[in-house]
């Protein structure tokens, strides 16, 4: 499992002024996605050794990724970076049906590490897709998550990244459209953009469920409930993960004065906690507690050691691990690297 990162804490214990507090946003941290995800990686490795090959970052999170290439995955971009006769495994984000194509006909073997929800996305892309809907899908530009699900149906989806994006949304026919968004998002700000898409849509289809995931819903809860109390917000969480930025945005519209987001407790600035005596912390949803707890201490060493759960939600959501992790995968990869008259599989599996 994802082991704490080493710390030095460099300043002394300072005893705890009357009034500061810290309010410990709960849930927080992995979600089931992230949590099947980073496992599956961690399974892979202890199944068939190493190298797995991951394509794209497993989970948004710097310290997990650098662990986990510490026990031998590999991460890369692109598919083709991967040598024939290897295991690949795609990143909780998902990715687009040419990816799987890709390893096809590089000669891999393949674990999909996709979030079920992000799945349940992906499915709903197809099924409009079919019944020849226009499909805007609420997304930043760029984000993993999007180019995966823009790939189901790159001829009936269109972007629409934010409420200023919509002036320049056209469709073919206006009663057969239907909004999906990114998983990760603001609600707040995609419920806004959908807002705005009405307007200019009035018979425009929502999907049959909620595409927004319950964690980040439930941890934008939890900082909406802490951020009128809060002088500064802290949240753990990697530049590249939506959602972590998505909590450092809400956080501000909540009432805090100031709100940061940072990898390590080491990345906090002192001179955030001028004049602050209530501390909001929460984490991303690809956060591991460790991150957490190690800025809960460097706090405490500041005076703020009294901690107050700030509760939005209970969670008890679990998926099931990866099916392709009941395979042998190593046997299966080298028997597509020689069947298609690939060469040096067993040198480059044995790496």
């Amino acid at each position: 499992m994802i082991e704490p990162p080493d710390a030095t804490l460099t300043m002394g214990r300072m005893t705890a002024s009357p009034g500061r507090r810290v309010l410990l946003a709960a849930p927080r941290g992995y979600c089931a996605g992230v949590d099947r995800a980073v496992i599956a990686v961690e399974k892979a490795l202890e199944q068939y050794g190493a190298p797995v090959y991951v394509r794209h970052e497993i989970v948004h999170n710097k310290y997990v990724v650098q662990t986990l290439e510490k026990k031998g995955a590999i991460f890369v971009e692109r598919t083709e970076e991967v040598p024939p006769g290897n295991i690949v495994m795609f990143s909780a984000h998902g990715v687009a049906p040419v990816v799987h194509e890709e390893a096809a006909r590089g000669r891999l073997a393949t674990i999909d590490a996709t979030c079920p929800l992000v799945t349940k996305v992906h499915k709903e892309a197809v099924r409009f897709a079919k019944e020849d809907y226009d499909i805007l899908l609420i997304g930043h530009e760029g984000h993993e998550e999007v180019i995966g699900t823009s790939g189901e149906a790159p001829d009936h989806i269109q972007l629409v990244d934010g409420p200023g994006d919509v002036a320049k949304v056209e469709v073919r026919d206006p009663a057969k459209v239907v909004w999906l968004s990114q998983t990760t998002l603001s609600v707040d700000e995609t419920m806004e953009t959908v807002d705005a898409l009405k307007e200019k849509f009035p018979q425009l289809i929502s999907p049959p469920s909620d595409d927004i995931c319950y964690a980040t819903q439930n941890r934008q809860l939890a900082v909406k409930q802490m951020g009128a109390e809060a002088d500064l917000v802290i949240v753990v969480g990697s530049r590249n993960s939506s959602n972590s930025k998505r909590l450092v945005e809400v956080a501000k519209l909540a009432g805090a004065r100031a709100a940061y987001l940072v990898d390590f407790a080491d990345e906090i600035d002192e001179a955030w906690l001028e004049g602050v005596t209530t501390v909001g912390v929460t984490s991303g949803a690809s956060v591991p507690e460790v991150l957490v707890e190690q800025v809960l201490e460097w706090l405490s060493r500041r005076g703020f050691e009294d901690v107050e759960i700030v509760k939005a939600a209970e969670e008890s959501i679990t998926f099931s691990l990866p099916k392709e992790l009941r395979r042998d995968l190593r046997e299966e990869a080298a028997a597509l690297a020689a069947e298609r008259g690939g060469s040096g599989a067993g040198e480059d599996s044995a790496r």
